[in-house]
């Protein structure tokens, strides 16, 4: 399969898809599927490397291939915080299945991804599943192509128009330290809807407005964040932007 990702750049879907386990950075509202470690090394990588990536003020997402191989080396998706509402959620598709497979460029030459803008969560937000926009979900998709251990890309028309994450709570982490292997615990994933409810559209929107009702949902979850004792990495990788919030909005 040829897939587009930019107007008219391509890459052909081959059969060998990353094995990098996936970092969601809750903090940065980002997916990392890559090996780098930090700010250094992810620009190294690059400048080793071509496709889609920032520059100074543009942050599309980012998608890396290898320039002897041209083969998917890694990839980063911005988190949208436009949360569609549950009638539009219930709307995404269940089929096709998840096809695992890798890229392969057509051609060594730059691009640009677009960003995803309407967030889709499922029942107890076990996918997270970010599109370019509702009309995704007038149609059918064409298939789902998994790229790495729980992330794939949403194809329709041969063009990829969204991706998803699978059991996101399993991949918080803050920055680019790798994800905690034990499971999460039942309480880090109420904790982890919570925290997704107050940082995306509508409740961040009245937390920004300092609706006291908000707000109060704002303060007890930073509490409850702190005061947990166990799966703590994932509690602070909450905590690190929950915090933030309150710190800006919630203080006074």
């Amino acid at each position: 399969m040829r897939l587009t990702l930019d107007d008219d750049w391509t890459a052909t879907v081959t059969g060998e898809p990353l094995r990098i386990t996936p970092r969601f950075d809750f903090a940065g509202q980002c997916v990392r599927v890559a090996t780098y470690t930090d700010v250094k090394e992810h620009e190294r990588f690059q400048l080793d490397t071509f496709g889609s990536q920032d520059w100074l003020w543009d942050t599309p997402d980012e998608v890396r291939f290898d320039p002897s191989g041209r083969e998917l080396v890694g990839a980063q998706f911005q988190l949208p915080y436009e949360a569609v509402d549950a009638e539009d959620a219930a709307r995404v598709p269940a089929t096709p299945p998840v096809h695992p497979g890798g890229l392969r460029a057509d051609e060594v030459r730059d691009f640009r991804l677009e960003v995803t803008t309407e967030l889709c969560r499922a029942p107890g937000d076990t996918v997270l599943t970010c599109l370019r926009d509702l009309d995704v979900l007038d149609e059918p998709l064409e298939a789902r192509i998994g790229i790495a251990p729980d992330v794939a890309l949403l194809v329709q028309h041969g063009t990829v128009v969204g991706w998803s994450l699978t059991d996101p709570v399993r991949y918080l982490t803050t920055g680019f330290a790798a994800p905690d292997p034990a499971p999460a615990t039942p309480a880090t994933r109420l904790l982890f809807t919570e925290s997704l409810d107050l940082t995306t559209t509508p409740l961040l929107d009245e937390v920004r407005d300092r609706d006291p009702a908000a707000l109060a949902r704002l303060r007890a979850l930073d509490e409850a964040l702190r005061n947990q004792r166990e799966d703590r990495h994932r509690a602070d990788a909450l905590l690190a932007l929950i915090g933030d919030l309150v710190e800006d909005y919630g203080s006074s």
